[in-house]
This record gives structure tokens, C-alpha cells and sequence, in this order.
């Protein structure tokens, strides 16, 4: 008698699972940071490296070690000093206006009216031009002392024609920085005021309170930090103006609006100048850092006094 023989079946086991490589965030940041690396450090450990050479494109074999030397240049050159003091006043001034026009444009629209939106918009097209574009805008179209509008309307009103690039430089680039950047105070401060919830304004004027006390008690102490991002921007900004002068004034007449960024490129593409161009961009940024640390304490600060009252 046989006996029929069961066949035997077996269980597969599962695969085991393949190790792969896990990627932490940090590995995944690195591709980015590398790029950026390159891209931003060093060039900049470049021009320091530069900045301590008396090197010039015109002779380039002949690079002596100077050490501070183009530093020392540019400190004790009373040129220079007039070049540092432009670019004060050329951020300053545009800062105040733009701060205090945008404001003012900020407040308007944030009433309620017909057109609002369109009005919005048209303000802030100006921020969206080109700084090349609105230098050869200004000067060709606005500040021609033979066909520019403004002197068209001196002329009609008896007067007689102002060539402002020549007469009033500094001022002609401030005004047309200022249009250019007001529309991003604007912008800031207006959204500070959506912000300001409307039974504050109500509880003041139900309190007797007069429109400069509703301003001043409740308005300017709720746009605080929208102005210090303003002003935090806005200087970083302005300190790197450079299109704006190149298209309209070419750092003239004389030295009258040549700030940093343009006397940079006057010493490393006119003068061929890279040993001096590189201490003077190395300057420029710790100034700017200088700057900008600064301000970032100061609204750090303010943060936390606004949190503890």
C-alpha cells in the first residue's frame, strides 16, 4: 500500500527592506548654502584679499603688498570723505521723504472712496521701473532745462528755465530716489494700518479725541514697526544706489552726487583701480552690516518693550 506523499510548501519570506540613504534636512540645505557660498563669499573674500594690493589693470603684473595702504587712502583723502558724506546724504534725505509722502499716501488709502484700487495701483507702479528707466525718465522728460517739464511749468509761470542736474544735483536724485521708493513705504505703512482694529480709533473719538491725538496716541504707536522695516529696507537699499546716478548725473558735477557704489565703479572700470575699488567695497559693507545690525537691536529692543508694557 502507498501512501501519496503531501508536498511540502513553503512560506516565502518577506524581502528585507533595502537600506537606503537617508537624507537629514541639514544634507538637504547643503546643495543651497554651497551655491550660495560661492556666489556671495567668495567674491567677497576675493576683494578683501585685493583691497590689500596696489593693483592696477593697466600695469597687472606689477601687484605690490600695501597692506592697509588703499585703506589709509580713502579715509584721509578729503575727497573721499565727500564721497562717504553723499551717500548719507543721498540715503537720509530719501529716507525722511519717502517715509513721510508714503505715510501720508498710506492714510489716504486707507479711507474708503470710488477708484481706490486703481489709485493703488497707479502709486505703486512707479516701484515696479527700472532704475536706468528712471534716471533717463527724470532727465530727459522731467528735468531738460530746454524741454523738460518741470521747466516748462517755471517758464509758463514767468520764470526762467532751471537746469536741475546742474544747478541742484544732489537734490534731482533725491527727488527721483524718492519717487521711486515711495511707493514701498506706502505699501508697509499701509498694511500697518489694516491692521490697527477700527474700535481703537472709535472708543478715541467717542472719548473726545482730536484727529492729531487719534494720530499720535494711537496711529504712530501701532505703525512703530512698520516703520522700522521701512527704515531697516529702505537704508540697506539706498546705501547701494548706483543706476540712478550712472543714467542721470554720472556722479556730477564734480563730486556733487557720487556716493560709494558709483565711486566704486569709477576706480574699477574708468580708473582700472581694483586695489582701491575692492577697500572701498570692503568698507561699504561693513558699514552697511554696521548699519543693519543696528537697526535690527533697535526693533529687537522696541519688540520687547512693546511685549513688557
Amino acid at each position: 500500500m502507498t501512501t501519496a506523499v503531501r508536498p511540502t510548501t513553503t512560506t516565502a519570506s518577506p524581502p528585507a527592506p533595502k537600506r537606503g540613504l537617508k537624507l537629514t534636512p541639514a544634507a538637504l540645505i547643503w546643495p543651497a548654502m554651497l551655491y550660495l557660498i560661492l556666489t556671495t563669499q567668495v567674491p567677497f573674500f576675493m576683494t578683501i584679499y585685493y583691497s590689500f594690493f596696489n593693483y592696477n589693470l593697466v600695469i597687472p603684473d606689477n601687484r605690490p603688498f600695501i597692506g592697509f595702504g588703499n585703506y589709509a587712502t580713502l579715509l584721509t583723502n578729503p575727497q573721499n570723505l565727500q564721497v562717504v558724506w553723499n551717500t548719507v546724504v543721498l540715503a537720509g534725505g530719501t529716507l525722511i521723504l519717502t517715509l513721510l509722502i508714503g505715510g501720508a499716501m498710506a492714510m489716504l488709502l486707507n479711507r474708503n472712496f470710488p477708484g481706490r484700487g486703481l489709485l493703488r495701483t497707479l502709486m505703486i507702479s512707479s516701484f515696479l521701473v527700472m532704475p536706468i528707466v528712471t534716471a533717463v525718465v527724470w532727465k530727459n522728460m522731467l528735468l531738460n532745462p530746454v524741454f523738460g517739464f518741470f521747466s516748462w511749468v517755471v517758464a509758463s509761470l514767468g520764470g526762467q528755465p532751471v537746469d536741475w542736474l546742474a544747478q541742484y544735483p544732489m537734490a534731482s536724485v533725491i527727488a527721483m530716489i524718492t519717487w521711486e521708493w515711495t511707493p514701498f513705504a506706502m505699501l508697509i505703512l499701509l498694511t500697518g494700518l489694516q491692521s490697527l482694529p477700527d474700535d481703537q480709533l472709535e472708543a478715541a473719538r467717542l472719548d473726545g479725541a482730536s484727529p492729531l491725538q487719534e494720530f499720535q496716541h494711537i496711529v504712530m504707536p501701532h505703525w512703530t514697526q512698520a516703520i522700522q522695516v521701512v527704515v531697516l529696507m529702505e537704508t540697506i537699499a539706498l546705501l547701494q544706489v548706483y543706476g540712478e546716478i550712472y543714467g542721470s548725473t554720472s556722479g556730477g558735477p564734480g563730486l556733487a552726487t557720487t556716493n560709494l557704489p558709483y565711486f566704486i565703479y569709477q576706480k574699477a572700470f574708468a580708473e582700472y583701480n581694483i586695489g582701491l575699488a575692492s577697500a572701498a567695497g570692503v568698507i561699504t559693507v561693513i558699514l552697511t552690516n554696521i548699519l543693519a545690525v543696528y537697526l535690527l537691536r533697535m526693533i529687537n529692543r522696541n519688540n520687547r518693550t512693546n511685549k513688557g508694557g
